[in-house]
């Protein structure tokens, strides 16, 4: 069984396995924009999810890479559309595909992205393909769903924080209780197993989102890869500004309006003066307090499982933790 001396094999085989995956065709105008955004690299967090999940419970991880594959792809196809709705000048520190090509083009190499994916899923074996299929596409439609929430909450003055928590459920969390659970099913792992492996990713889920969130504010900006307080210049709806909003009061719900309905401003400015409302409205700490109440909601899920490789285990529990101390 695996030990903490192999997640680097694992790490290594799967990035092969995916920079060996058939991306390419013609025209080479709708192929190279796939191939440019799976060579950025990235966490490969889900894909590696899905290969540990699947190592609780048989050794042969490697048989699992092509669907874990599929998930990574599929990953990739939800970023390629989301940098556009969003649009991000930036993805992992290099210019996004819109912005490197044009959003047309972005939209129709994303739309072929989600079919590589469903080839790589019919690697499966029969006997979990149709149970696989199921779940993707109900995970599929989630994510879907709650990228549809998110625009619909830029177009409202006010979002719950319940609102909030069940959006970034769907838009992604969901994703990572799917790569989980996909690979306690292709290793043959009890249906409550599986269960509990889906809902600690989706624990986990919430609780990423709530760091990127975090990072996003307070990240060290040659550490991020990514534009820090973007969220604050485009008025995006995070927790910490739902939470802002919920809690301002007086003058400082007055100085937050104002930044949040200027037409002209410096960015950096604007940056500034919403951190500085976030700092004193504690809101920092707030967040900090539920993403951790979500982490240990995940960790109990684990320690539910039924599994014999513990090292295993421990692995996944301290892969999670690594993750939820990252700065970027």
């Amino acid at each position: 069984m695996i030990n903490e001396n192999q997640l680097e094999d694992i790490k290594t085989n799967l990035e092969q396995h995916i920079q060996q995956l058939d991306l390419q065709g013609n025209p080479q105008e709708l192929y190279e924009p796939i191939t440019y955004l799976m060579g950025l690299g990235g966490k490969r967090i889900r894909p590696l999810l899905t290969l540990l999940a699947y190592n609780l419970y048989k050794e042969d991880y490697k048989k699992a890479l092509s669907p874990a594959a599929a998930v990574e792809v599929f990953h990739n196809f939800t970023l390629m559309h989301d940098d556009i709705m969003d649009n991000a000048p930036l993805r992992r520190g290099k210019a996004t595909v819109h912005e490197k090509w044009d959003d047309n083009t972005a939209i129709l190499s994303g739309d072929v992205m989600l079919v590589k994916a469903y080839d790589l899923l019919l690697s499966i074996a029969p006997e979990y393909l149709k149970e696989s299929l199921q779940l993707f596409n109900k995970t599929a439609a989630e994510v879907c769903e709650g990228q549809q929430f998110d625009m619909n909450f830029e177009r409202r003055e006010l979002v719950s924080e319940e609102e909030y928590l069940n959006m970034i459920r769907l838009k992604t969390a969901v994703l990572l209780g799917f790569a989980l659970q996909l690979g306690a099913i292709l290793a043959g792992a009890t249906k409550s197993d599986a269960q509990r492996l889906y809902d600690f990713g989706m624990n986990i889920g919430i609780a990423f989102q709530l760091k990127d969130d975090l990072l996003d504010v307070y990240a060290d900006k040659e550490k991020f890869g990514k534009q820090v307080g973007g969220d604050i210049i485009a008025n995006k709806k995070t927790y910490l500004l739902v939470k802002a909003k919920e809690s301002a009061t007086g003058p400082t719900k007055d100085e937050l309006e104002k930044w949040l309905h200027a037409k002209s401003f410096s960015s950096e400015d604007k940056v500034k003066a919403v951190t500085a409302i976030y700092d004193q409205l504690l809101i920092k700490e707030k967040t900090m307090a539920v993403m951790e109440d979500y982490f240990q909601k995940g960790f109990k899920q684990l320690s539910e499982l039924q599994v014999k490789n513990n090292k295993g285990l421990q692995l996944l529990q301290s892969l999670t933790q690594h993750l939820a101390n990252r700065e970027k």
